[in-house]
């Protein structure tokens, strides 16, 4: 990525290995796909290693910050609404012999309407 004057030059990858370069205008939301990079695994060693080290608790003066930069107050996001959605839809679990399961899956594609 290159950030220029309100706007972002990025490459996209096409089908086929092709690449694209675009200029896109800020703000914008970028997404990167999952084989971007190699993930590293931790070693058992590293494990034992971080298991050991100390967390530093700190508190709103240790890190320099005012009540007004932390929390609702300094954030620029502001939540209007939370909830659980409602259940539109139930998974249905089909037992039975392969036949069986088979011959079920049918039934209710047929009652779907879908064959």
């Amino acid at each position: 990525m290159e950030f220029g004057q309100g706007s972002v030059k990025v490459n996209r990858e096409l089908e086929g290995g092709l690449e694209e370069q675009l200029e896109v205008k800020l703000p914008a939301l970028l997404s990167v796909q999952t084989g971007i990079n190699e993930p590293r695994y931790v070693s058992i060693m590293g494990i034992r290693k971080a298991m050991q080290k100390e967390i530093k608790l700190m508190n709103l003066t240790d890190t320099g910050l005012a009540e007004a930069d932390v929390g609702a107050a300094g954030s620029w996001v502001k939540i209007e609404k939370m909830y659980v959605p409602p259940v539109e839809k139930q998974a249905v679990l089909i037992k039975g012999t392969p036949d069986e399961i088979a011959a079920k899956i049918t039934e209710i594609l047929k009652a779907k309407g879908l064959i």
